[in-house]
């Protein structure tokens, strides 16, 4: 833990129903940044509210913080997020070429799904957020039940798959300084060099995929992320932004 950030908390508990839910919990009487790392969660959720399968093994932890900059960068940090993922993996042992992201908040291993990541505010809604919740969900040891997939889903992997192994607690301290680098990146510069960093590691960039949003597919070659973070299709109509959506390659 000689990397640990400074000021920064961690608690690693045997068993909770959702390391979000922890965090939200205890975001009222935190006064910094903290890191709840679960070895097992009995009710852990992902993006939509959707159910999140954790078998034996595996990595999940959410980070509490105080956001800070405007309220519209608030959600950039699931680009900082991937990237930190990305530095994390690698530094536990992953080949550089096996990973990838894909938009909006997916680490891929060699095209299959390995890790996702959940961002959740807290706050009145006139003020802005009080607090942000960043939890991150890692397939260090097994994948999820096949049955558990949504249709056209890309299929799961594991690290222990790929002769990768490394506990939660050890993968933890990979990411917390990670990230830490990524945040202060973002804080001094802006969104510009992450979104140059993430791009450069971007699943299916210059293909054609589809993006399902409430009511509508589109489809279209995505040629990037704009300056807000939105993912940018060319169209048989030109140019569509598309600021939140599910992504099927």
């Amino acid at each position: 833990m000689d990397d640990w950030p400074a000021g920064v908390g961690r608690r690693v508990l045997p068993e909770t129903d959702s390391t979000m839910a922890e965090a939200a919990r205890a975001a009222p009487t935190l006064a910094g940044p903290e890191w709840v790392l679960a070895l097992n969660q009995t009710a852990g959720r992902g993006r939509r509210g959707r159910a999140w399968s954790m078998p034996a093994g595996n990595f999940a932890a959410s980070l509490t913080m105080r956001p800070t900059g405007p309220v519209d960068q608030i959600a950039l940090r699931s680009f900082t997020a991937a990237l930190a993922l990305r530095d994390a993996l690698i530094a536990v042992g992953c080949a550089e070429s096996a990973l990838s992201l894909k938009w909006p908040n997916d680490v891929l291993l060699y095209g299959g799904k390995l890790a996702g990541i959940l961002l959740e505010s807290l706050g009145d809604g006139r003020s802005g957020a009080s607090h942000l919740i960043i939890g991150f969900g890692v397939n260090l040891a097994e994948v999820p039940d096949a049955a558990a997939l949504e249709p056209r889903a890309v299929a799961p992997v594991s690290l222990r798959e790929v002769g990768v192994n490394v506990t939660p607690e050890a993968f933890l301290d990979a990411l917390a300084p990670a990230f830490a680098r990524h945040e202060a990146s973002l804080a001094t510069y802006g969104f510009g060099p992450t979104r140059t960093a993430w791009i450069a590691h971007a699943a299916r960039l210059g293909e054609v995929i589809t993006a399902r949003l409430p009511g509508e597919e589109v489809t279209g070659t995505f040629t990037g992320v704009d300056g807000t973070g939105n993912l940018v299709l060319e169209t048989s109509k030109g140019p569509r932004r598309i600021a939140a959506a599910d992504i099927y390659f």
